[in-house]
């Protein structure tokens, strides 16, 4: 690209010169950042064998977890790998990602072998489906999975009588009471006909996974095996690949027979935009950029020409919204939230002794508390940031009460301002007219008799924005 399309014009304002600085530093930073490793991927060479991917699922499941699985099984396909192995230590997370992972692993033509693994971890909820899904299933000694039992949006209603408790769809591993509500048998239901049909695909035990689901079961991985929920125990990944060689699976239509005991591995981690993408997916920091974005725009209408709040409030929205996109959004209560902020920016408008601005401030707490159609606990909004964004909102609600009131009591120093009977300073003069000081403003005088530059005199009246006056000593001297 030239260089001169890129040149700041020096006569450009200082929002032009400020907006050209930014867009040099985003050139800059997108010039240092690595080349993801997702291109580097080529097909194996003849005569070597073909490599073991390893991917990671740690962590609570979300859209960055997917775009990652996605990108890291298609360059397995790549490469022609030998397998993929699905290393899982997740307690849960969101649906609608799992569903998705789910549906990648099963359209994979490139075997994928789920292993929970370090001891102590877990393939909890959401990591209890996907585990499933793999192709072969294997977990580490110390490991756990289960507790699948999906949780509905918003409180948890009260159990019916004879239930059992049920785990959450978070992964947590305390019992919640299920209701008898419609709606979550519906999805109740869903749930363990998902998990069965993925039991039946792979001939593994669909009671267990049933019950899973049901009544929130888990199982350590010997336990698992016993039960044919996994089909083998692994001490390490070399221990690993050594009991999966020779195993014959199926993969879309085809059986692969595994070449994995002598086979390199290939460990893939997560690019710089699978990186920033888990950032900004976090409820928490979507939240926030939402509140930076609407609060840095409302700031540049209050002060027009200011520049860089307006800009950083775009583009934290604009992030905020990408974000709020992947995400369970409740959009009710991002409509209360809206509607909160916006009674809070009217009251800076149009005064009315904090009524709009104490309405809107508990509109704007009660919609963030229900922003994400969630209940999990790893997907949910944490309440100490909800109490400290409405603090923050309702300091900046008082400064703004203030700063009217203040202004409402301030004297008028222009305009009407001057009386009859006021005194005036002369300025300058000339014949009978010339300019005079009142108060903190400069007028056009008038008088009959000629005055001098510093000689007081007094308002007789005012016609549009000429005085009319008269020497102080005229009226001394009548008095």
């Amino acid at each position: 690209m030239p260089h001169s399309r890129l040149r700041c014009l020096p006569r450009a304002g200082r929002g032009s010169g400020l907006l050209c600085a930014m867009a040099w530093l985003w050139l800059a930073a997108a010039a240092l950042m690595p080349a993801p490793a997702w291109s580097q991927g080529a097909a194996t060479p003849p005569g070597q064998p073909a490599p073991v991917v390893v991917l990671q699922l740690q962590g609570a499941v979300g859209p960055a977890t997917t775009e990652y699985l996605r990108r890291g099984l298609a360059d397995a396909n790549a490469r022609r790998a030998a397998a993929v192995v699905l290393r899982i230590d997740t307690p849960g997370g969101l649906a609608s990602s799992m569903r998705d992972i789910v549906r990648a692993i099963l359209a994979s033509p490139v075997p994928v072998i789920g292993y929970v693994a370090p001891g102590g971890a877990r393939a909890a909820s959401a990591g209890t489906y996907i585990l499933y899904a793999c192709h072969l299933a294997a977990m580490a000694p110390g490991t756990n999975l289960g507790a699948a039992t999906p949780i509905q949006m918003g409180p948890a209603s009260q159990p019916a009588r004879g239930e059992r408790g049920k785990s959450g769809a978070d992964g947590d591993d305390e019992p919640a009471p299920a209701g008898p509500d419609a709606h979550e048998r519906k999805a109740v239901n869903d749930a363990a006909a998902f998990i069965r049909s993925l039991a039946d695909m792979r001939g593994r035990n669909a009671q267990w996974a049933e019950e899973a689901v049901r009544g929130a079961a888990s199982l350590a991985a010997r336990e698992a095996l016993q039960q044919k929920v996994i089909d083998l125990v692994a001490a390490d990944m070399q221990d690993l690949l050594r009991q999966a060689d020779g195993r014959e699976l199926r993969a879309n239509a085809s059986i692969i027979t595994l070449a994995t005991r002598d086979a390199p591995t290939l460990e893939l981690q997560p690019d710089w935009r699978t990186r920033v993408l888990a950032v900004v997916t976090d409820p928490n920091i979507a939240y926030i950029l939402l509140l930076l974005g609407i609060y840095g725009i409302l700031f540049e209408m209050m002060n027009p020409g200011a520049i860089l709040p307006g800009a950083l409030g775009a583009v934290a929205l604009v992030t905020a919204l990408f974000a709020l996109n992947m995400l369970p959004v409740s959009y009710a209560g991002l409509g209360l939230v809206l509607l909160g902020i916006a009674l809070m920016a009217a009251e800076a408008f149009t005064p009315t002794l904090g009524l709009l601005g104490a309405a809107g401030l508990a509109l704007f707490a009660f919609g963030s508390l229900f922003l994400y159609d969630t209940h999990g606990a790893e997907f949910a909004l944490s309440v100490p940031l909800v109490a400290t964004a409405a603090t923050v909102s309702a300091l900046l609600l008082f400064l703004i009460f203030f700063a009217a009131l203040r202004a409402q009591r301030r004297r008028v120093v222009s305009g009407d301002g001057t009386q009859a009977g006021q005194a005036v300073e002369v300025v300058s003069w000339h014949g009978h007219s010339g300019l005079v000081r009142a108060g903190a403003e400069t007028w056009e005088a008038r008088a009959d008799t000629p005055l001098a530059p510093g000689q007081h005199a007094i308002i007789e009246s005012r016609q549009g924005l000429v005085l009319h006056v008269r020497a102080a000593s005229i009226q001394k001297e009548s008095t």
